[in-house]
């Protein structure tokens, strides 16, 4: 045998050891959400666990960690960028856009941008949204799973706040939204005063009357009784709340390629979940509310809504962000 093909053999042997051991390698992924365990998201994240543990034969040891245990929204991703955390729930582009110095990707989450669920994921899973996906696990290293459907975001305001049924309404309301530019944004197209805040400080500041209001889906804000501290919920649909779970891109990449594989069919499983069950509360929650505390009802003018934000995101200062006429282009795509 000469010193070629010996060194090919010697090559060749590495290689299957280094494949054996990858294969045989244990991952514990932790994985963080600042929702609380009675939150259908929470329950999305355990099913996760149990069918990646499952289909990798306990490789894949997944471990839940509820309410910020591991840090806030940002600190969470924050810490999946750098590898000191290996996943996170509560992603979306407003915080790609600020935590990844990634502006363009705000587009994909601003106010009245899709029409329905069926184009919300025609978007979002389809050539559009992976190419939004692939540059940012470029350049945070944080590499988008999926995407889970959170319910359609609407307004719960406190008795103080009064009614609303346009964006005038709103002038002057401080509502609370997430502290990101382009979640602050959100509110300010719909004419509210947004107010930055954790979310883990919502429930109190309601309560206190330190914020006139806050925005999220209905199976959220009955989850995280916000709705035992408000008066009104207005009808504004004026976003389709959504999440995008994500994995440290270093860790994605180094493991073994069937390891992506289960992975990726248990978040397919935990999808199906979740926006089962999150469709199904969004049509009973409500209703429970009414019963339960007192909730009223605003159905406002929605055509209003439509309008202010249409005309907030015409400014030139989005268009330099997106490209332009990229607001659009996305709300026509068929």
């Amino acid at each position: 045998m000469n010193k070629k093909v010996a060194f090919l053999a010697i090559l060749l042997v590495l290689v299957a050891i280094f494949s054996v051991s990858a294969q045989d390698k244990t991952y514990t992924i932790r994985f963080n959400t600042v929702a609380s365990p009675s939150d259908i998201q929470v329950e999305a994240m355990n099913k996760f666990a149990e069918v990646a543990t499952a289909m990798s034969g306990g490789k894949l040891q997944v471990k839940i960690f509820h309410s910020g245990q591991l840090g806030d929204q940002k600190t969470a991703l924050l810490g999946v960028m750098k590898g000191s955390l290996e996943m996170a729930c509560d992603a979306s582009p407003a915080w790609f856009a600020d935590i990844a110095s990634y502006p363009e990707i705000g587009v994909l989450e601003v106010a009245y941008l899709f029409r329905d669920i069926d184009h919300m994921y025609r978007v979002l899973t389809g050539p559009v949204g992976q190419k939004y996906w692939d540059t940012l696990a470029k350049k945070s290293g944080m590499r988008v799973l999926d995407v889970w459907y959170l319910g359609t975001r609407e307004l719960s305001l406190t008795k103080k706040a009064g009614i609303v049924h346009n964006p005038a309404d709103l002038k002057g309301l401080k509502v609370r939204w997430p502290n990101s530019e382009a979640w602050l944004d959100v509110g300010r197209a719909l004419g509210a005063n947004p107010t930055p805040m954790g979310f883990g400080e919502v429930y109190l500041a309601l309560k206190t009357g330190t914020i006139d209001g806050q925005d999220n889906p209905i199976p959220t804000s009955y989850a995280e009784k916000f709705l035992e501290v408000t008066k009104y919920v207005v009808l504004t649909d004026h976003m389709l709340g959504y999440i995008t779970p994500v994995i440290n891109e270093k860790l994605w990449q180094e493991m073994p390629a069937t390891y992506r594989v289960y992975i990726k069919k248990a978040m397919d499983v935990a999808r199906f979940y979740m926006n089962s069950k999150v469709s199904e509360e969004e049509a009973t929650l409500l209703g429970k509310a009414i019963q339960e505390y007192g909730t009223e009802v605003i159905v406002p003018d929605k055509a209003a809504f439509q309008d202010y934000a249409k005309k907030y995101y015409s400014d030139p200062k989005f268009t330099k962000k997106w490209g332009e006429g990229l607001y659009a282009r996305i709300q026509a795509i068929e």
